[in-house]
């Protein structure tokens, strides 16, 4: 593909619909314009809260409205019917005992319909688009295709931009994963499909896709176009998927050599630092000692049963019921120094504060790009653990390894060696991990360059569009 120096009749238009964050660009032939998503920031949660009115509000609002509709309340589950059924067949006397006609019997789902529920958050949705079997999801009494629980992010994103530039907006560039998440082999053709269909639904209605770390790669060749002929190697390291792509350029001209994505990103390392650094101070590995039928009996507490829903925040609320609490407030009793730990998982569970545990660890996480040392500090909970960087990094050190696999694929995809890229563009937030930047500047000494790790891939998109660049070139 060439940048070519016709000037197009409209403006270039970029969406970066992220797992954990979006972003937009727009672009005039010139200058490339970052749109205002969450004033005065131009990245946005990519989030969508949906209250029992069904009004829903997105990205850092519907974080806002979950945290505090679950503070402090109690869940309280009772049996979903979800219909009724005859025990007999008629004519004669049931099976049940009943009368002729037959006796009318409710049949009951699982325990989950949470009568006190103020919303349901959805973040993330984009993990399930791949999934054919996650089509629908169920909303206090509606059900909601997943394409649904996307549009008003997409909504809110397409106004963005039409306050920015003035004026309606249908048309965009739209940037997706290598590989979205899941297991089915169609899961990216579904995926695109479902994502189309979203967008449509949000008023874009002229699309075009491409490729995440491509998009990356096209915003810094347009800022720092060259006549050398080199491969270009960009490493994407997001949120929620890792995606690499090579291309060769050649003064004004490039072509997709390879591509290569996989699940995984910045969300999994977050969640390793609170089951590593959080868990053990929250009673993981401590002992419950209690009388059961008259006897004494001491086993370890079952915190595992607490453990999915305390790493994925969005669903931590339902902690909150008696199964859960009362385990917590009988370990919290004893006398021994693991009673803390329990009082503040019991607070933690309670205030519904998972969410703000991470957002300390994202904080942490970057004081460590920084610095040798940092202070994970959560005052909700009252912890503070100063770790070292080679402590976080031996953390860490298996998803290292799948960082270091994942080069290894896309050079072999690409057919060629280390030596022989010439630029290696680092992108994504999860890029300015100390430990990522070594293994890059290992492999390609000298030739690493940081490149806008949070919106690099919508000023791509929207340079894509200026162009017109097809998927078909771009994959």
């Amino acid at each position: 593909m060439r940048f070519t120096t016709q000037q197009p009749s409209k403006l270039g238009i970029g969406i970066d619909f992220g797992t954990s964050n979006s972003a937009a660009a727009v672009f005039d032939g010139e200058r490339i314009t970052l749109i205002k998503l969450a004033t005065p920031d131009s990245v946005m949660p990519s989030a969508n809260y949906i209250d029992r009115a069904f009004q829903s509000s997105t990205g850092q609002c519907a974080i806002e409205d979950y945290i505090s509709g679950n503070r402090g309340r109690k869940v309280e589950l009772s049996l979903e019917v979800f219909g009724e059924a005859r025990s007999g067949t008629g004519g004669g006397e049931s099976a049940m005992g009943g009368d002729g006609e037959g006796d009318t019997v409710k049949v009951y789902g699982q325990a989950f319909d949470d009568s006190t529920l103020p919303g349901r958050l959805f973040r993330g949705t984009k993990r399930l688009l791949g999934n054919r079997n996650a089509d629908r999801i169920a909303v206090f009494e509606k059900t909601f295709r997943l394409v649904a629980l996307v549009v008003p992010i997409l909504v809110g994103i397409r106004k963005s931009i039409e306050s920015t530039v003035g004026g309606k907006v249908k048309y965009a560039c739209l940037g997706h994963p290598v590989n979205f998440e899941g297991r089915e082999s169609e899961r990216n053709s579904v995926a695109l499909e479902r994502l189309s269909e979203a967008y449509d639904h949000a008023g874009i209605s002229d699309q075009s896709f491409c490729p995440e770390p491509t998009a990356a790669a096209i915003s810094f060749l347009h800022n720092y176009p060259q006549s050398s002929d080199e491969l270009v190697l960009t490493v994407d390291f997001g949120g929620g998927t890792l995606d690499f792509s090579v291309l060769r350029r050649d003064s004004s001209t490039f072509q997709v050599q390879a591509t290569h994505g996989i699940a995984l990103g910045g969300d999994r390392i977050d969640q390793t630092i609170f089951r590593e650094l959080v868990f053990p101070l929250l009673g993981k590995g401590e002992r419950w000692s209690r009388m059961v039928d008259g006897s004494e009996v001491d086993t370890l507490f079952p915190f595992g049963d607490y453990e999915e829903m305390l790493i994925n925040w969005p669903i931590s609320y339902m902690l909150n019921q008696n199964k859960y609490t009362s385990a917590v407030t009988e370990r919290m009793q004893a006398s021994d120094p693991g009673a803390e730990k329990f009082r503040r998982l019991y607070e933690l569970i309670q205030q519904n504060y998972s969410y703000q545990v991470f957002e300390a660890i994202k904080e942490f996480k970057a004081q460590l790009s920084l610095e040798e040392s940092a202070l994970l500090d959560i005052p909700e909970i009252d912890i503070q653990v100063v770790i070292e960087r080679w402590e976080f990094e031996t953390m860490i050190s298996d998803l290292l390894f799948e960082f270091e696999q994942g080069i290894a694929e896309i050079l072999k995809k690409a057919n060629c060696r280390p030596n022989d890229i010439g630029l290696v563009l680092r992108t994504g937030g999860s890029s300015l991990i100390p430990a990522v930047k070594e293994i890059l500047d290992n492999q390609f000494r000298g030739k690493v360059v940081e490149h806008d790790p949070f919106t690099s891939v919508a000023a791509g998109l929207a340079v894509a569009n200026y162009y017109q660049y097809a998927e078909s070139d771009l994959s």
